[in-house]
């Protein structure tokens, strides 16, 4: 099972528009698959203390994946080849060792040689330096590459949304995400919204629900996985006879508390199953206080993929619930 990471999210220095940098339009595409990180290193450092400690954290476990999946998958090139063929990468991370360096330090670039690129600059005055700077602010690293792919994924939801989706979603609960076209309504009953992309082999769902809010323990993890599984029990069924999907009890759920975009939402992470049947896989769920109705608001994603990795199916859906908007935010309605 793999093991929960405390990722903060870092939105201050990170934009959701492909122009937080001057000239960004006139920019290419970024190169590379989703999930990857180059890195810029050359082969005594990627194979010795520098190396093993990026390697450490950055692919690490992640959080929450029936099966072992690293965070992000990395590969390393050294400095003389980094040529105009490795620039435009998704996500970039370069590093300098110089004695004319005082400290060690971590600057964050957006858009140097791509749209939606980030670069990562890490510079110290020996490898000692940078290794500290990097066991220390590990997770602002991890935040800055989780953040520069969701923002990818939010952007072309945005750019290519099916907004008649978004519209159903906004009338039943006073706001909704943005769902790329390919997302299709499953189902709808009272007070529930299942909405899916399905393919052969694997389904990734967005799920939204909401509950009365009584006191701050309607945020507490025990009710809220107790909201979950009834709503689950009563609305989505498995393919089997008394089946339905409901929370796995073998991992615990993590939740914590996120600020982002200047709302406030509980974050559960946890892996869910069929009971009576044996499916599974893993979904995130983000509960926000809906003042106007006094309930709590629910909108959750999961992935069904059992012959694949999911580590990218899941990053797909849970950047989607990140571009949840209240009604009176949203730009435009279609």
């Amino acid at each position: 099972m793999s093991r929960f990471l405390t990722f903060s999210i870092v939105i201050a220095s990170l934009c959701l528009t492909t122009a937080c940098k001057e000239g960004a339009k006139s920019l290419s595409n970024v190169t590379g698959k989703a999930g990857e990180v180059c890195i810029v290193l050359d082969k005594p450092l990627w194979e010795g203390a520098l190396g093993t400690t990026m390697r450490s954290i950055l692919a690490a476990d992640y959080p929450f994946l029936p099966q072992r999946e690293p965070i992000f998958t990395l590969f390393n090139i050294p400095e003389k080849t980094f040529t105009s063929i490795f620039q435009r990468h998704r996500n970039l991370i370069l590093v300098r060792i110089s004695s004319e360096v005082s400290e060690a330090n971590m600057e964050i670039e957006q858009n140097t040689w791509a749209k939606s690129q980030i670069v990562i600059r890490l510079s110290g005055p020996n490898v000692e330096a940078i290794t500290t700077l990097l066991e220390r602010q590990q997770e602002r690293l991890i935040s800055a590459i989780e953040q520069a792919e969701r923002n990818r994924v939010i952007i072309n939801s945005k750019r290519y949304e099916d907004g008649s989706l978004r519209i159903l979603v906004n009338q039943s609960f006073g706001g909704s995400a943005y769902f790329p076209k390919g997302y299709s309504l499953r189902k709808q009953a009272n007070d529930f919204i299942w909405i899916s992309y399905e393919t052969t082999y694997a389904s990734q769902g967005i799920l939204v629900y909401s509950y009365p809010y009584k006191d701050s323990a309607s945020f507490s993890k025990a009710v809220m996985l107790r909201e979950r599984n009834a709503v689950l029990q009563r609305e989505v069924p498995g393919e089997l006879p008394n089946s339905y999907m409901t929370t796995y009890t073998g991992e615990e759920p993590a939740l914590r508390w996120v600020h982002y975009n200047n709302k406030d939402f509980a974050e559960l992470r946890g892996l869910w199953e069929v009971q009576n049947d044996f499916m599974g896989g893993p979904f995130i769920s983000h509960s926000y206080y809906d003042a106007r109705n006094n309930r709590v608001l629910v909108i959750e994603a999961f992935v069904y993929n059992p012959r694949s990795e999911k580590r990218n199916y899941m990053r797909q859906t849970e950047s989607i619930l990140y571009s949840f908007e209240w009604d009176n935010e949203q730009e435009t309605k279609k």
